[in-house]
């Protein structure tokens, strides 16, 4: 038994209302970091991406390493609040953090590892790709705006992954995840970043959920046949990609995905609001 939970681990209010998010009146839009928090029988919790992370709240800013840049706080108008956290909202669950045994992670951007000091004592899951391009040497504005090394250097436990695995729906898939149920594996969708991957959890009614991370952002880009995205999401994803080609073949793979095999996976990203709160009413995408 696999039970899920959806969590906002993160607010972004950036100036634009609707042409980032699709619905907003005011001058503000709202994106989420829509994470997930698997519950297991056999291997404790499970967390799917954490968002920001307490001492992102208590210290974004710290020098010489902030963990947040304010040129990126001030674009996205980032809200950072203890009560959005993973911890705080584990907690909330009736859970401690140190439940948290395995965080399984679609990329390692700012807003997506914020909370991995948060669970000491769990291991993380990465693919190798997208460890060394985070923890290497950046070159490059958004390399490093994007990833913060004060937000990994006291992570302990880290378990890296190569990027040949087995076909998932026409997907390369890396399966045998160490420690972790055969039911979580990780889809490598390069793009955004090179190391970035979808984390795909098979639900107890034989369905799959794939959070796709940052591989797309607007629920317009899947689920039908031609792609929409707002001007302000378009925009924020050419920004933040490191090929354009790879990023919109693999975005064509999945929309293709969510057309042709829509009763069998449900696919969310990590930013869109409507998705996180349609999964939170337990609503189809």
């Amino acid at each position: 038994m696999m039970r899920i939970h959806h969590l906002n681990c993160g607010t972004d209010c950036p100036l634009g209302g609707a042409l980032f998010d699709g619905r907003s009146i005011g001058p503000l839009g709202k994106l989420v970091c829509h994470c997930l928090l698997l519950e297991t029988d056999a291997h404790g919790l499970v967390l799917i991406d954490t968002g920001y992370g307490l001492r992102d709240v208590a210290h974004p800013h710290t020098r010489p390493a902030p963990r947040i840049t304010r040129p990126w706080q001030l674009m996205l108008n980032i809200r950072l609040r203890e009560e959005d956290t993973a911890a705080r909202q584990i907690e909330a669950l009736g859970f401690r953090p140190s439940d948290v045994r395995h965080i399984v992670v679609t990329h390692l951007d700012f807003d997506h590892a914020g909370g991995l000091e948060d669970f000491p004592g769990a291991t993380v899951h990465v693919m190798k790709r997208e460890y060394d391009d985070a923890t290497g040497p950046h070159s490059g504005v958004v390399a490093r705006h994007r990833w913060r090394r004060s937000q990994l250097d006291n992570v302990q436990h880290w378990r890296g992954y190569g990027a040949i695995g087995e076909p998932w729906f026409g997907f390369d898939a890396v399966r045998d995840l160490a420690g972790l149920p055969p039911e979580i594996l990780f889809v490598p969708l390069p793009g955004h970043t090179w190391g970035h991957a979808g984390v795909a959890v098979r639900r107890d009614d034989g369905g799959w959920l794939l959070h796709a991370g940052d591989a797309y952002f607007y629920r317009g880009e899947m689920r039908q046949a031609r792609r929409h995205c707002t001007p302000g999401l378009r925009a924020y994803q050419r920004l933040m990609e490191v090929s354009s080609t790879h990023r919109l073949r693999n975005q064509e793979r999945l929309r293709r995905l969510s057309l042709e095999h829509a009763n069998e996976v449900s696919i969310a990203c990590a930013h869109d609001p409507v998705e996180l709160e349609q999964c939170q009413a337990g609503q189809p995408l």
